[in-house]
């Protein structure tokens, strides 16, 4: 068993001196003279004088021309007031950097970008001419000049009042680009058959990291050559409680798009969103500007009045413009056509398209294995200065093995084992809905066994009776329900109807159970047909969706639903491909129409022979999953059981928060995020069985899960511009959608943390009485709740709104938990014993004290990694950049496995009662964090979940706030949506994961074009 696992992570060493680096400067140009303020507000009302210039256009140009230059953004007046920080500049270059722009490649820039600073109608206003000609001969006359500024640290920073370090803004860009630059100096990565040699890539000004790249790199794969490149993500992150800030070294995979679509004889881009490509100039791109080494960045869109691919220009085709550059950048339709003849070496400027997974499949695996990626960063980590140092290994913590939880179940490895697990785990699932029902008591029943009904509209014959199949292996039901004994037929089954549906009956010791069969009619799973008389896309789509979701609701009421009394319907549907363009997709309506009728839904897909994710052989698992994620949905949930005993309050229950995305309100899009949260509290059974309830906020209690979900949907607000920004041919989101000024957002914020912080009062209030553990996640909820930020937090105190932060109740804990998200934590292996490959050890871990100085800082921080599922059979030792010769003498490599590494998760214990308030005993920080790590191992789950079971249920509220988001964020396959996440199956949107987000580290796509630039 590995006893320590090492992070990607480094901080200053202990009593070292500062690392400092020189640079140049340019401070923002409204310094540089009057005249530019003067013609930015020509024409401008006096109320509306600006008092900065506009520089994204131009920082967007210097990624391209200038890769060199370090872009710091216009710093945002910030919601809160800040603390004072040094004087920041507009643009960095190190001291022994070559100007990047001389005199006349800075003039050029200039001119061309001062004449996008005046109102739109401007080129017509003579005035505004002459003022224009005169500004620029001024600054010709005075151009701007680089200014030396010495001896800045790069990882020296000041602390906040709860200890946590505070790098000032500009270091989370500075001090990644020095170490960025001192790998470029090593010498090549070797490996066997080849060599890698980085380059770095220009950051925009919003980009906090650096990020170098390699060559492309050639392999064949199924007969056909792939490309991709090895990529470095270079950033800086804090931790609580932590003084120092630390650099992460983050390895990835960017694939190249080669192959174009066989029917237009392209590569096959998408419409409403701009495709990165990155340029490799052989000679500047600016006359006498000096050469560079570095990758230029270029965005590929679709000119809709051509119906052509131009380039975007980074969003400043005003500058490029009037820079007349055009004929320097690649012609779009020769490398859409011939994407090959641009990439790897050859003369004059190379280019690739990043591939994006709208583009179909590509056979170049994701990701790197520990055992390589440990090679990598060993190697990148001769660049560390001599003052920065890793910091130290992690240990297992309390807890035995991989800190399972008391209920856990064995694998059984005998055939007579897997049966009586199987009926132990049906068992236990028909008491668990039987106590769930009890506790909704929706239906009185006089001392006799509950009577649960759910519903199954199917579409074929063959997903009706795989249903009825696995509906009775989730349950251990005997026997048909009957149907063989009333004779019952498929033509029964195919004429049955709302209010005469086939009725299939089990009844078991524990409870009844009916399932009332229909065939999906009336057109309700066909494709949505938007009115044409409707006014505007969006609004014809929104009035289709409400159309079918009011029909669906009438249906399942005529068949005797009753919104009073929540029930499950499992919904057969056509695979969302089969909808063109995306926005027929009734998935949406039909949950919504559901939800309206009382009924909580679960998805499976009409099997196809043509789609290998819906194949008839997967039938049964998928219908299989589906129903346990639908008794999930109803409440029937078994909670991990801590092994903790006394170090922990006999009567503990556990409380999770999470942020929902709910719409875009008005004309601004801004996005409308809605806090919901669940309470998991144990029942007395013995069973590990748990209550589950949800926040009702209008209600101000808390209420059986089933009835929380179905609240939500009034929430479910459809916005008609919602779906043109969602939706277009290719089922893709406006890129043109109306930006949102800086004011209008930190308004929209500033509202919502108002909103954020009075429901958190309402819930903390009702949780007085009975000890809990609120659980939040960090990138979900933190810029809504200010106060899990690493800056804002101190131990053991809480401030849910605007008051002073005050002490927590006697009865609370506060604890938060942070995954990979922006790869805030690090990349990790499990170290091996010389000659053996790193690996992936599940457990427990905490920093080791006798490596800290007594500085204990693990006693507040802790870490959960979790095993892999057997589906994920990858070794370690993959590797996937070597190149070897086979006993048929063909050269193999293993470029196409794509790796699999569980997320690092960091339990941040933020706030507790260690010193114990009067009669109390004082808590254990590492045991209630280890009991955090043990709700990520639910029983009743066959793998781990990337987040502890609270939260995971809190996050699935999403699908019910709005639908259209949370199922395009999700697994391909609506069938096992849920379990797809909760199992840590690798493969869904890096960014946009199922709600309680996935246990894999999202970095495995991470560093292919994102579908996930979308703002939802």
């Amino acid at each position: 068993m590995y006893k320590n696992i090492r992070r990607s992570a480094y901080q200053l060493a202990e009593d070292s001196t500062p690392w400092v680096e020189d640079f140049h400067v340019l401070p923002f140009p409204e310094h540089w003279h009057s005249g530019l303020l003067e013609l930015h507000n020509h024409g401008r009302d006096e109320e509306k004088q600006q008092l900065t210039l506009p520089t994204r256009r131009l920082d967007g140009v210097l990624q391209t021309l200038a890769p060199d230059v370090i872009v710091r953004p216009r710093p945002r007046p910030p919601v809160e007031p800040p603390a004072e920080t040094p004087d920041d500049f507009w643009m960095y270059v190190p001291a022994s950097t070559p100007d990047p722009l001389p005199g006349r490649s800075m003039q050029q820039l200039l001119d061309a970008w001062l004449r996008t600073l005046g109102p739109k109608d401007a080129a017509q206003d003579p005035r505004f001419r002459s003022l224009l000609l005169a500004t620029s001969a001024e600054l010709k006359r005075n151009l701007p000049v680089w200014q030396p500024v010495t001896g800045i640290e790069l990882l020296t920073a000041p602390t906040t009042p709860g200890g946590t370090a505070a790098p000032e803004p500009r270091q989370f860009q500075l001090a990644t680009d020095a170490l960025a630059r001192r790998v470029l100096a090593l010498d090549a990565f070797p490996f066997e058959g080849g060599e890698l040699r980085f380059r770095a890539l220009p950051r925009g000004p919003r980009d906090q990291g650096a990020e170098l790249m390699s060559q492309p790199l050639c392999r064949t794969v199924k007969r056909k050559e792939w490309w991709f490149s090895v990529v470095l993500n270079i950033s800086l992150h804090t931790t609580p409680f932590d003084p120092k800030p630390r650099l992460h070294l983050h390895w990835g995979v960017r694939r190249w798009a080669t192959h174009p679509r066989t029917s237009t004889k392209r590569l096959n881009l998408p419409y409403r969103e701009a495709t990165t490509v990155h340029l490799r100039p052989t000679i500047p791109w600016l006359p006498g500007a000096p050469t560079t080494e570095r990758y230029a960045l270029a965005r590929l869109r679709r000119d809709r009045a051509a119906d052509a691919f131009v380039w975007s220009e980074n969003d400043t085709a005003g500058i490029l413009r009037g820079l007349s550059l055009a004929g320097n950048f690649p012609d779009p339709d020769q490398l859409l056509t011939e994407p090959e003849s641009w990439i790897g070496e050859g003369r004059g400027v190379r280019a690739a398209v990043v591939h994006s997974t709208r583009m179909g499949k590509h056979e170049i695996g994701t990701g790197f294995m520990p055992n390589q990626r440990a090679q990598l960063t060993e190697w990148a980590e001769q660049a560390l200065p001599e003052a920065v140092v890793r910091v130290p290994d992690l240990v297992r913590g309390r807890g035995k093995g991989i800190g399972a939880p008391e209920n856990r179940r064995p694998k059984p490895r005998t055939d007579e084992a897997k049966k009586a697990e199987q009926l132990r785990e049906t068992q236990a699932r028909r008491v668990a809905l039987a106590a769930q029902s009890e506790i909704a008591g929706d239906r009185p029943n006089q001392g006799r066994p509950p009577v649960v009904e759910a519903r199954l509209l199917w579409q074929s014959p063959e997903v009706r009776r795989e249903a009825v199949t696995q509906f009775t292996k989730a349950l251990g039901l005997d026997g048909d329900g009957g149907a063989s004994a009333a004779g019952v037929t498929d033509r029964d089954f195919d004429g049955a109807r709302p209010g005469t549906p086939v009725i299939l009956e089990w009844r078991t010791a524990e409870l009844a159970l009916r399932l009332r069969c229909l065939p999906l009619a009336d057109g309700l799973g066909d494709r949505l047909v938007p009115d044409s008389a409707v006014k505007g896309q969006g609004a014809a789509i929104a009035a289709a969706v409400g159309e079918r979701r009011r029909a669906v609701a009438s249906w399942l009421r005529a068949d005797g639903a009753d919104p009073s009394l929540p029930g499950l319907t499992f919904v057969e549907i056509a695979h969302r491909s089969t909808f063109r363009p995306a926005s027929t997709d009734p998935k949406f309506a039909v949950r919504l129409g559901c939800a309206d009728a009382g009924m909580l839904t679960q998805f499976v897909v009409t099997p196809s022979a043509d789609r290998q994710i819906d194949n008839v052989d997967s039938l049964d698992h998928r219908t299989h999953s589906a129903w346990l994620d639908g008794l999930r949905q109803l409440g029937v949930r078994v909670l991990p059981q801590h092994t903790l005993g006394d170090a922990l309050p006999d009567d503990l229950q556990y409380a999770a928060l999470w942020m929902v995305k709910r719409r875009k309100d008005g004309p601004t899009r801004l996005p409308k995020h809605v806090p919901v949260a669940v309470l998991v509290t144990p029942l007395s059974t013995g069973e590990g069985l748990a209550a589950v309830r949800g926040w009702d906020d209008g209600a101000g209690m808390w209420v059986p899960y089933p009835r929380f979900l179905l609240g939500l949907v009034k929430q479910a607000e459809i916005d008609p511009d919602a779906f043109v920004e969602l939706t277009g041919p290719d089922g893709g989101p406006d890129s043109a959608a109306p930006r949102v000024t800086s004011r209008q957002w930190r308004t929209n914020l500033a509202q919502q943390r108002k909103e954020t912080s009075a429901f958190l009062q309402r819930v903390l209030h009702s949780l007085r009485g009975q000890p809990t553990a609120l659980i939040a996640h960090a990138q979900n909820s933190r810029l809504h709740w200010p106060w899990l930020q690493d800056g804002q937090t101190e131990r053991d105190l809480i401030k849910p709104g605007h008051a002073p932060a005050g002490r927590l109740d006697d009865e609370l804990r506060l604890v938060r938990v942070r995954g990979f998200g922006g790869r805030e934590t690090a990349q990790w292996w499990g170290l091996a014993d010389p000659g053996k490959p790193h690996g992936q050890p599940a457990g427990f871990w905490t920093q080791n004290p006798l490596e800290q100085d007594g500085a204990f800082l693990g006693e507040r921080v802790f870490y959960s990694t979790t095993e892999r599922p057997g589906t994920h059979a990858v070794s370690p030792a993959l590797d996937r950049l070597a190149t070897r010769v086979n006993a048929a003498s063909n050269l193999t490599s293993q470029a196409g496995t794509s790796a699999w590494n569980p997320t690092l998760v960091e339990i941040a214990v933020l706030g507790c009662h260690e010193a114990g308030p009067a009669a109390v005993a004082p808590d254990n920080a590492e045991a209630l964090a280890l009991a955090v790590h043990q709700l990520r191992h639910a029983p009743d789950y066959n793998a781990a979940l990337s987040l502890p079971l609270p939260l995971h249920l809190a996050g699935l509220a999403q699908a019910y706030v709005l639908p259209m988001f949370a199922e395009r964020d999700g697994s391909s396959n609506e069938g096992a949506a849920e379990s797809a996440s909760e199992q840590n199956v690798e493969g869904l949107d890096p960014d946009l994961t199922d709600a309680a987000g996935l246990a894999t580290e999202p970095d495995l796509d991470d560093n292919d074009e994102r579908e996930s630039r979308r703002t939802w």
